[in-house]
């Protein structure tokens, strides 16, 4: 099984060594363009990179394969580096008490929830999560991910406490021991990860913000040793300060990729990269230091990746969720079969699916589906991207088949994050304000500039940005997945 990984690894390598461009036989930017239809919000720009010599040809196709493959590593590695530059912490809890602003430019992040997001670290022994039972209107939904971004199990009604609430025992890689009598276990296959958690609204007023913010507070999280005496959960408001998660497709990558492989133990289904990343100065034990020649190719290698997980990431929407649009679920189908198997499924470690949905998103659900449900579209009912400088209409037919709310959410294309500098950027059906039609439906409208008397339904868009729409369905009920309920593509407004 190892060498078939290895063989397959190598077919990859070659694959996108010839895709990437340092042949003459590339493509050209231009030819890119062409081929994909992208706007200029997208990166299409290929780096021209021209090896010397063999060896910098393989430091070359390892870089690029480093950065497919090492994608979630990364993803999770910025948030703990974000994290403490607010002086944060593992085994610590930041969280948002507000309604979350562009200071927050985490991948496609949520902004009609209140955020609880704890860090775990198991390296000194297991760490205790404590999730509230339920009550009345409040709720948590979310999971726990490893630091790959591999969930481990869904937490809240959905999840494995039901509702009830419960503490999870986090365990590190290689528990023996016994998890005690009223412990939910959670083996980690690393020692580091983190929880994304959702305190839910219902109105979004003052009022409910605060409900939610003081239901989120009841989370805790301490290490198990000191269990018997609990010490208090310390947390972090990060509502005013910056928390950058986007990729950084730059030499950053690596460093942090580095950071994450000489502190994290190796999977057996990883040992393949083991001498790729030597190739490119990543080596357990030693420092990371490449020389200046070394950081010219990892930056264009990393600038060609980007190109090649940007189209990865537009195939994604083929076939659509409903047939005749463009909505789909921002996943490949074997991606989230391996996913929610922790990639036991025979035959199958799709990391160029993983690294599409790691390079818009950093968080997984164990049972995609029982919690919540995400649709995403990046052009309109004619074919073409979103531009900023347009307005655009979505009509959501009424009667959601929901059990707690509905989204629709606007990113940067090329970042996949908030845009800077909106006042907001969703509409919702905890939205206060909201307008229905007569008969129950609902028209958002994504423009510069809102149409007519319809501000309450308006989403602002940066004219200079291309940007593209997430819709989220949270408690989706059996008319959704029927499909009895049917949400059609997004029309340009003449």
């Amino acid at each position: 099984m190892k060498i078939k990984n290895v063989i397959v690894l190598f077919t990859v390598l070659l694959g996108i060594t010839t895709m990437a461009g340092c042949n003459s036989g590339s493509k050209t930017s231009t030819e890119v363009k062409d081929s994909t239809s992208v706007t200029s919000a997208t990166i299409v720009q290929d780096s021209a990179f021209k090896p010397a010599n063999i060896h910098e040809q393989m430091v070359y196709s390892r870089a690029i394969e480093a950065v497919n493959w090492g994608m979630p590593a990364v993803n999770s590695e910025l948030m703990h580096q974000s994290f403490a530059q607010s002086q944060g912490d593992y085994n610590q809890l930041l969280y948002w008490s507000g309604m979350i602003n562009s200071k927050n430019q985490t991948l496609t992040p949520n902004p009609d929830v209140i955020y609880f997001n704890p860090l775990y670290d198991t390296r000194k022994g297991p760490v205790v999560l404590e999730i509230p039972a339920a009550e009345g209107v409040s709720s948590i939904t979310g999971s726990v991910d490893d630091g790959w971004q591999t969930a481990i199990e869904d937490v809240g009604p959905a999840g494995v406490d039901k509702g009830k609430g419960g503490k999870y025992l986090i365990l590190p890689p290689g528990y023996k021991g016994t998890v005690p009598a009223g412990y939910i276990p959670m083996p980690s296959a690393v020692y580091t990860g983190y929880a994304i958690l959702r305190s839910n609204l219902t109105d979004g007023s003052a009022k409910d913000i605060e409900r939610a913010v003081n239901y989120g507070k009841k989370v805790k999280i301490y290490p198990y040793a000191q269990a018997a005496n609990p010490p208090q959960t310390v947390f972090v408001d990060m509502l005013q300060k910056d928390f950058s998660n986007t990729i950084p497709y730059n030499l950053h990558f690596f460093e942090s990729l580095n950071d994450f492989v000489q502190r994290e133990p190796w999977l057996v289904r990883d040992m393949a990269m083991v001498d790729p990343l030597k190739t490119i100065g990543i080596d357990r034990g030693k420092p990371f230091n490449p020389d200046a020649r070394t950081k010219e190719i990892l930056t264009a290698a990393i600038k060609d990746a980007h190109t090649w997980i940007d189209q990865k990431y537009q195939t994604v929407f083929n076939p659509p969720f409903y047939e005749g649009t463009s909505w789909a679920l921002p996943a490949f189908p074997d991606f989230a079969k391996a996913l929610m198997s922790n990639y036991t499924v025979a035959d199958s470690y799709p990391i160029d699916a993983r690294a599409s949905a790691y390079s818009i998103a950093y968080f997984s659900a164990k049972h995609l589906g029982a919690g919540q449900y995400y649709l995403m579209t990046i052009k309109d009912s004619n074919g073409k991207q979103f531009e900023g400088s347009k307005l655009y209409k979505l009509h959501l037919p009424a009667n959601v088949p929901v059990k707690l709310y509905w989204s629709a959410t606007i990113y940067d294309r090329e970042t996949h994050a908030l845009i800077k500098g909106m006042p907001y950027f969703s509409r919702a059906s905890t939205t206060p304000g909201l307008q229905k039609n007569s008969d129950g439906s609902v028209d958002v409208y994504f423009g510069g500039k809102a149409p007519e008397g319809k501000q309450a339904n308006w989403v602002p868009t940066n004219p200079q940005r291309g940007f593209e729409i997430l819709a989220r369905f949270y408690g989706p009920e059996k008319g959704f997945f029927d499909k009895t309920w049917k949400m059609g593509n997004v029309e340009e407004v003449k």
